[in-house]
C-alpha cells in the first residue's frame, strides 16, 4: 500500500482506508446518464464508508462521435455533454464531513480508436466563445481518433506517441441546492480536468447534502496543461475508486493528497482569482493541520509553491496550488 498507510484517509477516515467491499457499475447499471451536479437524482447506488466500486464512463461525446468524418456541431446536443456516473449516496455522510476518494486504476474500454480529441466552435482558449466574444470566424471543426493503450501509450501519429497519463476531468460530490452543469467546476468539484486526479491520489471532497453524492466522469488518457483547445484525449474507461468518510472535517474548495505533494483546487475566472483561491486554501491548511502561522505559510509558498493549470477553456477556469510533504515538519 505504501504511501496510503500514512494517507490522511488512513489516519482519519471511518475505514481507515481499507476496502469494507467491491462494486461494479456497468453502463446498464448506470441507466441513464446525468449532466448536472445536483441532489435531485435518485442514486445509483448506496455504500457504506470503504467501498471499492469500478465504474463503466463514457467519454465526453458519450460515445456520440465515431470518426473523423463526424461534425461535432451536427452530432452534438449542448450543453448534455459530459455525462456522469452516480450519483453514489455514501451512508453517514453529512453536511460538513469531508468524502475521500482514492483513484485506483483507470482503464481504456471499447474498441480502438478509443481515444477522441476535436475542435469545437467557439470552444477553446486560443478562440473567441460567448464568454470572450469576438467577431472572427470559428475555425474549422477537425476530428482527431487515436489508438489508446495503457502499455504503449497514446499514438498520435506515426511518428509521436504520448504516454498513457489517465486521469478523472470530472469529480465531485453535490451541491447542497443548486444543480449545476457538469461542464464547471466549483467548490464541490466538477470539471476541473486536472491531471492531478489520477490513479495514486486522493481527493478530498466537501460534503454538502446528505449522502455526498459523489458523481465522476470524463475520464482522459492524456492532457497538456490548460487543456488548450478544450478537448483533451476524451476517452470510455473503466475507472475503479475507493471512497471513505471523514466526520467533522469542514473545508469549502477541493483537495488533493499524493505520495510527494498536498494540493488545494480552486475555480473561478479570471484565471488569477482561481490561483487565490487555491493559494488561500492552502496557507488555510497548512494553518490548521501542519503547525504554521498564515503569514509563515504564506512567506514559504511564495518559496516553494507550485501551481498547477488543470483547464482555462471551462465557464471557470481551475487552478491547483501545492506544496511538498517534505516541507510540511
Amino acid at each position: 500500500m505504501g504511501w496510503l498507510e500514512h494517507s490522511i484517509m488512513s489516519r482519519k477516515a471511518l475505514a481507515k482506508g481499507k476496502v469494507t467491499k467491491t462494486y461494479n457499475m456497468t453502463e446498464a447499471d448506470q441507466g441513464k446518464y446525468h449532466y448536472v451536479y445536483g441532489p435531485y437524482a435518485k442514486p445509483v447506488l448506496s455504500v457504506d464508508p470503504g467501498a471499492q466500486i469500478s465504474v463503466e464512463t463514457h467519454d465526453a461525446f458519450e460515445g456520440q462521435i465515431k470518426s473523423e468524418k463526424d461534425v461535432p456541431s451536427q452530432i452534438l446536443n449542448f450543453p448534455y455533454l459530459n455525462p456522469q456516473n452516480g450519483p453514489i449516496y455514501v451512508n453517514g455522510a453529512e453536511k460538513g464531513d469531508c468524502l475521500a476518494v482514492y483513484i485506483k486504476e483507470i482503464r481504456p474500454r471499447g474498441p480502438q480508436p478509443a481515444g477522441t480529441t476535436c475542435l469545437i466552435p467557439e470552444f477553446g482558449g486560443l478562440v473567441g466563445t460567448g464568454e470572450t466574444a469576438m467577431l472572427n470566424a470559428p475555425l474549422p471543426e477537425i476530428v482527431k481518433k487515436v489508438h489508446v493503450d495503457p502499455v504503449t501509450g497514446v499514438k498520435w501519429n506515426d511518428k509521436i506517441t504520448l504516454p498513457y497519463e489517465p486521469f478523472i476531468g470530472t469529480i465531485g460530490t453535490s451541491p447542497e441546492i443548486e444543480a449545476i452543469t457538469s461542464l464547471q467546476p466549483d467548490y464541490y468539484g466538477g470539471n476541473m480536468d486536472l491531471p492531478d486526479v489520477a490513479p495514486g491520489a486522493v481527493i478530498y471532497l466537501p460534503v454538502n447534502a446528505p449522502g455526498a453524492l459523489l458523481y465522476l466522469g470524463d475520464c482522459h488518457a492524456a492532457q497538456g496543461d490548460g487543456e488548450l483547445c478544450g478537448v483533451a484525449i476524451e476517452h470510455p474507461t473503466v475507472t475503479t475508486v475507493q471512497v471513505d468518510l471523514i466526520k467533522g472535517w469542514t473545508f469549502k474548495w477541493a483537495r488533493l493528497e499524493n505520495a510527494e505533494r498536498i494540493m488545494t483546487i480552486g475555480s473561478g475566472r479570471p484565471m488569477e482569482d482561481a490561483a487565490r483561491i487555491a493559494y488561500r486554501e492552502l496557507v488555510r491548511w497548512m494553518a490548521q493541520d501542519y503547525g504554521f502561522t498564515e503569514l509563515d505559510a504564506y512567506m514559504l509558498l511564495t518559496q516553494a509553491g507550485k501551481v498547477r493549470l488543470g483547464n482555462m477553456v471551462d465557464p471557470k477556469y481551475t487552478l491547483g496550488a501545492s506544496i511538498a510533504k517534505t516541507l510540511l515538519v
